[in-house]
């Protein structure tokens, strides 16, 4: 290998990176906007693996963005997506791998409750049409707080990791 060719595939691995970073940050922030076709652009457009926890398992972009819909896209939810600490591989020309921390916070003004999560994604990124997608991904909870606004004082209703199914159900914050 020349120096040049190396040179070359470092560039392309670094451009790689910096691509994927700005998928997820437009990922992310489609969330946060209750942008559902942008967030739609961000995955494969055939086959895809996501696995959400209690939100659900899907095998299709579009699959996902029904559930999303349903539970995000409410003015009375208010969510924050802060993903960091990425850590990419280049695997290929065509595909990646990352993990990403994730900071949640959701305001729910219906519940007067908030859910505060932390917790990591394991992504699969592919080359589709030149431009980097999310292949598969997945997401697991590693602490939660949700505390209870009503009556002006904060009060926690749950701290610790995985909180129960009974206090984290998402199907409580879809639109009715």
């Amino acid at each position: 290998m020349t120096a040049q060719a190396s040179l070359e595939q470092r560039l392309a691995r670094l451009e790689a990176i910096e691509a994927i970073k700005q998928l997820k940050s437009r990922y992310f922030q489609a969330c946060d906007l209750k942008q559902p076709d942008a967030i739609r652009a961000c995955f494969a457009s055939g086959p895809v693996r996501l696995s959400y926890g209690r939100i659900g398992e899907f095998d299709s972009r579009d699959a996902m963005l029904a559930v999303y819909t349903q539970l995000a896209c409410s003015e009375h939810i208010i969510e924050m997506h802060h993903g960091q600490n990425p850590q990419i591989e280049v695997t290929s020309p065509q595909s990646a791998h990352a993990t990403w921390g994730l900071y949640y916070y959701l305001i729910d003004t219906r519940q007067q409750v908030t859910t505060q999560l932390g917790g990591y994604y394991e992504d699969d990124y592919a080359m589709e049409d030149g431009q980097w997608v999310i292949a598969a991904s997945s997401y697991t909870v590693t602490s939660t707080q949700i505390m209870n606004l009503g009556q002006g004082a904060g009060q926690a209703i749950f701290a610790g990791g995985q909180a129960p199914e009974a206090l984290d159900d998402p199907s409580r914050q879809a639109a009715e």
